[in-house]
């Protein structure tokens, strides 16, 4: 943070408040949090260690440092350090608590007979806390499950309900197009998506054509909707032009060819 004083002739000091702002992303297309970054040199690209209300957090920079000089409507967290070798291995040890955290809560989900499907565990960065994500077609009473959880993992559970699409973006996979799903390799939200999308740009109402990995509609649909239909195309060739009357058409080339047609 940074503060710039000016002076004025007849008048009281008086300050300028500017802060460098950074946005950092925790999941690959995930939603940009801005925080401070005070002095930092940071890239595009670059990992982080972030101060959250959970903890410390692995971040990667999404945009480039700018300077602000209005503050924000809330304090903002800070970056606090660059990456090193010590939290790269922090990271590694936190994906082996997610595989086996995972693998014993679907044990356990087995063995409860709970309608709910297991899909990612993430661990925060200090490995103090496991967040197990399911999706489900109701509500489910887990309480058991944790309890079982706690005892053998011993570190504070949250069981978070998500969405179909927000299952797909999470867990990624290859689209119909052969390229990675948009929501994952791009999107930082979804929108409303309609079969009258499909049908304006003339594409397949085949549902099986136009569903994506989650099962839903594809969101490309939204990306083209509304724009410009392609011009109709033209018989002429390349250097003629039109003479109209309201009875003939006469197309005369460039090499002094005539021909008339009778408009209908």
């Amino acid at each position: 943070m940074l503060f710039v004083f000016k002076l004025g002739d007849n008048s009281p000091v008086c300050w300028a408040l500017y802060m460098k702002v950074v946005g950092i992303r925790f999941k690959p297309a995930g939603k940009v949090y801005d925080f401070e970054c005070g002095g930092f040199v940071l890239n595009i690209g670059n990992y982080v260690i972030v101060e959250t209300e959970q903890g410390l957090s692995f971040g990667t920079v999404a945009t480039t440092p700018v300077s602000v000089d209005v503050p924000p409507d809330r304090p903002l967290s800070k970056v606090i350090r660059l990456t090193n070798e010590k939290d790269y291995q922090q990271k590694a040890k936190n994906q082996e608590i997610e595989q086996k955290a995972y693998a014993f809560c679907l044990k356990c989900i087995k063995d409860l007979d709970l309608k709910m499907n297991l899909f990612s565990v993430e661990s925060s960065f200090d490995a103090g806390k496991l967040t197990f994500y399911f999706t489900a077609e109701g509500r489910v009473d887990f309480r058991q499950l944790v309890k079982m959880l706690v005892k053998n993992l011993e570190v504070r559970i949250e069981m978070r309900q998500v969405g179909i699409r927000n299952q797909a973006k999470m867990s990624g996979g290859l689209g119909r197009c052969g390229r990675e799903i948009c929501c994952a390799l791009f999107m930082d939200k979804f929108g409303p998506v309609s079969i009258k999308m499909a049908k304006d740009q003339s594409l397949s109402l085949n549902p099986t054509k136009i569903s994506g990995q989650c099962g839903r509609l594809m969101c490309c649909l939204t990306f083209e909707h509304g724009m410009p239909a392609d011009p109709p195309k033209s018989d002429k060739t390349p250097g003629d032009r039109d003479i109209r009357n309201e009875e003939n058409k006469t197309t005369l080339s460039e090499e002094g060819r005539e021909k008339d047609e009778k408009m209908k």
